[in-house]
């Protein structure tokens, strides 16, 4: 038996080690103000008023440590209503920091602010920020690096140096009056003019070669490129001509590491990649490009932003790097399955002692949800509309295209005040069987309503999430909001419950925020519901989310104190 004095003096010892391990590894407060406010920004020859942070295109980078905590400040200065969503962050209790416009919070309107008030707990990597309203993400987004805590080191090589490459779509005309008018009509919205890296289009458009971001690198020398696709609708190939990449992380996880030519990249997803540069000076320049990977039928924009890595050269040099040849990569044809699937399966996390991966074992409950076009009827006030038969084109999982309630869903759950918000009937199933990769059912039509998955805390769910071929089968980046999840495997054709689950890897899956659902395939992730709130998950191609390609989970609160959603703060915007 032990002797209260000891016991008394081993808690005082206990008590003492924690206070000397925070005093080693203090929480920090980080502040940061997010000015909304419009900004005159040419791109291909044109200027445009675009809707910035802080006056800059892309935004401010937002850099913190494992364990911080952040207190952003967003101020709006413009006509439309904004929120910010703070991608892949998990959010622990701090939902109501989430950022989704009208599911954690009603939006900032002209003239009003909010704090977003966060702790980065247990994550590390590069994320990143977006407004989650309309289509407003188009250029309101940024960097977040994580780094680890102070004196822990990367489970890989220190890199020389660390760069955010964050990718983007570029439109000439107005974007929110672009899917404004195609909600209405009921049509797809125009695609996009360019893309981007690092806000600048590259040498490969009209007029845009001074718009070209250059990464000057020494020989001899490891980069750690942090890759972010904030683009709106589209997937996207990356690779630099000439050099390997290493990749370490994905959406701020590591992975065990491998190399590529080509990196796949889904918006939403964030990869940290490794570049060695070559030991010597070499005599050329080298591009760097991204180019979509596009599955579905309809029109894409088919273009390819660029920019160069560029070699310093030594102080005695002669030669200029504009005479020097610009050497190109080469990158998949554009709807290159074979290689998106090998890519996506290399993909593990680490798995080890420092750096577990904690797959739920067992299964609590089970969803089957079917993600993909269809439509509903013609609503245009003038009666004529844009899809087939003139109905209009909407997306669906398990055929219920999502509605935006008027109010926020996480103060009507909070406040128990759902009636006429929200029904908590969302099908655990798809309402019919049928081919879902074959030949369409007869009746295409989908429905209507705000409706959610309820889950008591501490849930441990099953998902397995399948394509459908009704108007064409196509990849869809699913993101789900307060969780990441594991990628226990995926497949093509229709999911056999009997059979495939035999495949699923419980030992070392990938762990992501954002998961791409293959072209007429299916894949199975499972996650803990261990955080109370109200969590968005949605199609990260915008044009599906605006068509209701999305749904929420309601995760109730735990029995004990740190297992509840605490109250909304005081300044939290309202409707």
């Amino acid at each position: 038996m032990i002797s209260h004095k000891r016991l008394a003096f081993a808690i005082t010892i206990m008590c003492l080690l924690v206070e000397l391990a925070l005093s080693k590894h203090p929480r920090i407060t980080m502040h940061y103000k997010f000015d909304i406010k419009l900004q005159n920004v040419t791109r291909l020859c044109q200027t445009k008023s675009i809707v910035t942070v802080n006056g800059q295109f892309p935004g401010p980078t937002i850099t913190a440590r494992e364990g911080d905590r952040l207190l952003v400040k967003v101020v709006n200065n413009v006509q439309y209503n904004v929120s910010i969503h703070w991608h892949g962050v998990r959010q622990l209790r701090s939902g109501w920091a989430d950022g989704p416009a009208y599911i954690t919070q009603c939006p900032i309107q002209t003239g009003q602010s909010y704090v977003y008030n966060f702790t980065v707990t247990g994550q590390r990597g590069t994320l990143f920020w977006h407004a989650h309203i309309s289509w407003l993400r188009v250029t309101l987004y940024g960097p977040i690096v994580i780094l680890p805590k102070r004196g822990v080191p990367y489970p890989f090589p220190q890199p020389y140096k660390e760069v955010p490459i964050i990718f983007g779509e570029w439109w000439k005309a107005d974007t929110e009056r672009i899917i404004n008018q195609a909600l209405q009509t009921g049509g797809a919205p125009n695609i996009s003019d360019a893309f981007t890296i690092n806000g600048l289009p590259g040498p490969l458009y009209n007029c845009s070669a001074k718009d070209t971001f250059i990464l000057k690198v020494k020989p001899g020398k490891t980069y750690m490129l942090r890759l972010i696709n904030a683009a709106l609708n589209d997937e996207l190939f990356f690779s630099i001509a000439n050099h390997n990449l290493t990749v370490v992380d994905a959406d701020a996880v590591y992975v065990k590491p491998f190399k590529t030519n080509t990196v796949l990249i889904t918006p939403g997803q964030t990869t940290n990649v490794l570049l060695k540069t070559k030991n010597h000076h070499p005599n050329a320049t080298f591009l760097m490009a991204a180019r979509p990977y596009s599955t579905g039928p309809a029109a894409f924009d088919n273009s390819t932003t660029s920019g160069i890595l560029e070699y310093h050269l030594p102080s005695n040099s002669t030669k200029k790097t504009n005479k020097l040849p610009l050497l190109k990569p080469s990158l998949p044809i554009f709807n290159d399955t074979t290689f998106a699937t090998n890519f996506n399966k290399k993909l593990r996390s680490l798995a080890n002692s420092n750096f577990p991966a904690k797959v739920p074992q067992r299964v609590d409950r089970r969803f089957f949800f079917t993600v993909g076009l269809g439509l509903i009827p013609c609503t245009n006030p003038n009666g004529t509309c844009q899809g087939p038969n003139n109905t209009m084109l909407a997306a669906a999982v398990n055929n219920v295209s999502f509605v935006m309630p008027n109010t926020a869903l996480l103060q009507a759950h909070f406040f128990n005040q759902s009636k006429g918000v929200y029904t908590t009937d969302f099908p655990a199933n798809p309402p019919f069987k049928f081919n879902y990769t074959g030949n369409p059912p007869s009746n295409i039509m989908v429905s209507s309503g705000t409706k959610v998955v309820v889950l008591p805390f501490n849930t441990s769910v099953e998902l397995v999430m399948q394509d459908t071929s009704i108007i064409g089968a196509e990849s869809h980046p699913l993101h789900l909001h307060g969780f990441n999840f594991f990628v226990l495997a995926q497949g093509f054709g229709n999911f056999n419950p009997n059979k495939d689950p035999a495949k699923f890897n419980l030992v070392d899956p990938a762990e992501r925020n954002t998961v791409g659902v293959p072209s007429g395939g299916w894949v199975a992730i499972r996650f803990l519901a261990d955080n109370p709130g109200v969590w968005f998950m949605h199609c990260h191609l915008e044009v599906h989310t605006s068509w209701g390609l999305k749904m929420v989970w309601i995760v109730m609160d735990g029995n004990r104190r740190n297992q509840k959603l605490p109250p909304p703060p005081s300044d939290l915007p309202k409707c």
